[in-house]
């Protein structure tokens, strides 16, 4: 059976109401951090509190606790507070206004001049609540919002705490697009694309009225390629759709290569005058899922290499600026990483639009658990006795609505392929059971064996089939998913036919008996282990489109025993620093040639290792084993330009290239050949004691108050040669206009705190994030006892 799926998608518009005004207020909120009876009262006077801006994770900034909880970092929750006061115009008074939050973790409550107006459970969705009938125009207005995660262990991973992604204000005309009201299809035919705009008008008038609507296609360089117009009627006191078709021709298609954006130019006229206007950038390209050829984009056949991802970034905890997802987004580039799945929930709106700018596929994914909560790792991973926190205890009330506005808010990017409605729902036993799991073995088991006492198994397809159908209410164009966890349970029910194309999470075992016993379904890998068989599974099978590996990023929570910061299986550390382990994916994924060193004392231990340091220190004479990580045919090995590894031919059996060698102090080189050309190569070098500290930033041009920047620290020896095993105490001093949030070593020890202007290096290397607050120069300098310290200005303009 074959999905085809023709559509062009367009990035989410955060001109929420198009023509309406946008106004950022994230700045100037007073927080603290517990709860009283009359904190969203409106003249509660908020002034001694914390005066910060959002985003904001509080728990990141606490101290964490053997005492709390190992799923998510042994770091805090609990009940905060943030208030704000807001100047709306007395000429808004005939605008709507409405707030918007991109993410607040969790439970949310928001009051305005002290009358509650909504709240929301989900700490992942984005919402908006109208606020014109509260408002004192052209007075003092007062929004107050209660968090509430006094459940901390409400996750198997970190979730952080507060406002933790933008804030809006949104001021609108009467008619107005709806919010993410503008939505996109088109049927790719030969060298065509008939294009359907669909546009939602909110008439806040009480009756009828005729609107124009117009619609323009623009290239990447402005350039008007299509317009159209049309007059519509809409019903009064609600939400019309009006559907227009646009004929593109030869449009140029996105890719992963070619990421190709357009804009859309949507505007509402009311008897000639512009009321509402909205801009979006858009990506047309055909999908194709096929149970026998696997996934297609525009035709060509390909696998998917993908990664899984949590929201954090280490000592940012969840409140991730766009610059820190560019800098990680990169990274994933270049060690062959074509999609990412956004486990197990709807990330910040900016990193679509990254993986939307550099050509990125996205599995988009809803839920982590369903109508009952799974177990959550009080103290240690796996030991003791778990809890059982969670959404669980919201999701039938609120399960539909999530779903919708995750899609409706989402639908729009090209990189997005498909929605999945949960992760591991169908865990055996977690909750779970059938009695298929007392006669056919499994990969996962918390409690092994049929138990009667718990869920029955076939609540999975119920559910699964109302989620479907209200997935498909809102976008019918890409195909619905979920990861399954056991496979072997969830065959006996409705819950894999139920959905478009089905994942198994660490199940390669099954993939060819399920494919020749359900001939139709769409399968790949959701969750996947690091090693070459789980890539030999997908590269060797035709029918498996891909794989997404646990996991790009090292992440906070999911900790084992304290003082465990997070979980470092990643490909990419905490500090976005590629670990050897993605040295060795890059060779399995990407086309282009490559090569990478890594090292290992054999001692008594003979294995081959995919996760090997480029360390050159070791005694002399020690018997080291040198490691070539590369997709190239063939490679030799060289020590200051002498051979002393012969040329070997590439080994598929374990994908490494190795070569056991005496040490010797000096440089270490391995080069790549295909058909006896060299195409590669790659050095390390032996290094002498720390001598000096040297940093770079990643931008110094064209800076701007609110821009955030990396500060990449290294320790060099005497002759500036990076030094790999330091591990030094550096101090970061700033003057000037800028602000520390962190500095980030990757180091896993959640007693340390990552928040202040010291830290100690991992692998000779540190990395600061800093956020620049003004016009002005901001002095950096580096310093490390009995290290020549380091200075640099950068100049913010």
């Amino acid at each position: 059976m074959k999905y085809i799926f023709i559509v062009i998608f367009l990035e989410t518009c955060f001109n929420l109401y198009g023509f309406g005004i946008r106004e950022s207020i994230n700045s100037d909120w007073y927080f603290n951090l517990g709860d009283g009876k009359y904190w969203g009262a409106e003249y509660f006077d908020h002034s001694k509190w914390c005066k910060l801006d959002v985003p904001h994770d509080w728990s990141v900034e606490m101290q964490a606790s053997p005492n709390l909880a190992s799923c998510t970092g042994y770091l805090p929750g609990g009940i905060g507070w943030y208030r704000r006061e807001l100047q709306i115009p007395a000429e808004a008074k005939d605008k709507k206004v409405y707030v918007y939050f991109e993410g607040v973790y969790n439970n949310s409550e928001v009051f305005i001049n002290g009358k509650w107006i909504g709240k929301r459970p989900n700490g992942y969705v984005s919402f908006m609540y109208d606020l014109t009938p509260y408002i004192n125009f052209g007075g003092r207005n007062v929004m107050a919002v209660r968090v509430d995660h006094s459940q901390d262990a409400d996750s198997r991973w970190y979730t952080g705490s507060g406002i933790y992604r933008d804030v809006y204000l949104v001021y609108a005309n009467p008619v107005h697009i709806n919010l993410w009201g503008v939505s996109y299809e088109a049927k790719v035919k030969r060298n065509n694309a008939l294009l359907t705009v669909k546009t939602e008008i909110d008439n806040n008038v009480n009756k009828d009225l005729d609107v124009e609507v117009v619609n323009k296609v623009l290239d990447n360089e402005g350039k008007i390629v299509k317009q159209d117009k049309q007059t519509f009627r809409v019903m009064a006191d609600g939400v019309s759709d009006c559907v227009m078709q646009l004929d593109i021709k030869s449009p140029k298609l996105w890719s992963i290569d070619s990421p190709y954006l357009y804009t859309i130019v949507t505007e509402v006229r009311q008897k000639g005058k512009i009321v509402d206007k909205s801009e979006i950038k858009a990506g047309i390209r055909k999908l194709t899922f096929d149970a026998d050829k696997g996934f297609a984009l525009n035709d060509e056949y390909m696998k998917i290499k993908g990664v899984c991802i949590h929201h954090d970034a280490g000592c940012l905890g969840a409140a991730v600026p766009k610059e820190v997802w560019r800098r990680r987004l990169e990274s994933l580039k270049g060690i062959g990483c074509n999609a990412i799945r956004m486990s197990h929930n709807p990330q910040a709106t900016c990193v679509y639009e990254l993986c939307d700018e550099m050509g990125f596929l996205v599995m988009d994914e809803a839920f982590d658990e369903w109508e009952y909560p799974k177990k959550k790792w009080i103290s240690g991973w796996n030991k003791g006795k778990p809890g059982f926190q969670g959404s669980a205890m919201f999701f039938r009330e609120w399960s539909k609505r999530d779903l919708a506005d995750m899609i409706r808010r989402d639908r729009n990017h090209p990189s997005i392929i498909m929605w999945s409605i949960g992760n591991e729902v169908d865990y055996p036993n977690d909750p779970y059971s059938h009695p298929v799991l007392d006669k056919e073995g499994i990969s996962q088991h918390h409690v092994k064996g049929y138990q009667p006492n718990r869920p029955r198994a076939e609540r999975l397809g119920e559910i699964a089939k109302e989620l479907v159908a209200e997935a498909k209410k809102h976008d019918t164009s890409r195909p619905v998913t979920a990861a399954l966890a056991g496979a072997v349970m969830s065959n006996e029910t409705e819950y894999p036919g139920a959905l478009d194309i089905v994942g198994y999470n660490y199940t390669e075992y099954r993939y060819k008996k399920d494919h020749e016993k359900y001939p139709d379904r769409v399968l790949y890998g959701s969750e996947t282990r690091h090693d070459l068989n789980a890539w030999k599974a997908v590269r060797d099978n035709e029918f498996i489109m891909g794989q997404f590996i646990w996991t790009g990023f090292d992440y906070l929570g999911e900790a084992g025993p304290w003082p465990s910061r997070g979980f470092t299986t990643g490909m990419i550390d905490l500090a976005g620093y590629i670990k050897p382990n993605g040295y060795f994916r890059r060779s399995l994924w990407m086309d282009a040639p490559n090569v990478y060193i890594g090292t290992y004392s054999i001692g008594n231990n003979n294995k081959i290792r995919t996760n090997a340091p480029s360390v050159w220190n070791y005694e002399e004479g020690e018997k080291i084993r040198v490691v070539a990580y590369t997709n190239c045919s063939e490679a030799e090995l060289f020590l200051d330009g002498e051979q002393i590894g012969s040329r070997k031919p590439y080994d598929d059996s374990n994908g490494v290239i190795y070569w056991d060698v005496p040490y010797s102090h000096g440089k270490l080189t391995v080069k790549g050949y295909n058909d006896g050309k060299e195409v590669a190569e790659y050095s390390i070098q032996s290094s002498g004691r720390p001598f000096a500290i040297k940093a770079k930033v990643d931008k110094v041009r064209n800076l701007k108050p609110g821009d955030v920047v990396h500060v990449e620290i290294s320790i060099v020896d005497e002759n500036d040669i990076p030094v790999v095993l330091a591990d030094n105490l550096v101090k970061l001093n700033i003057t000037g206009p800028a602000k520390l949030l962190g500095l980030e070593s990757g180091e896993g020890n959640a007693a340390d705190n990552f928040r202040d202007n010291r830290q100690r290096c991992m692998n000779g290397r540190l990395l600061g994030y800093l956020k620049l607050t003004d016009a002005g120069v901001v002095n950096l300098n580096i310093e490390s006892a009995l290290l020549k310290k380091c200075e640099m200005n950068i100049t913010v303009e």
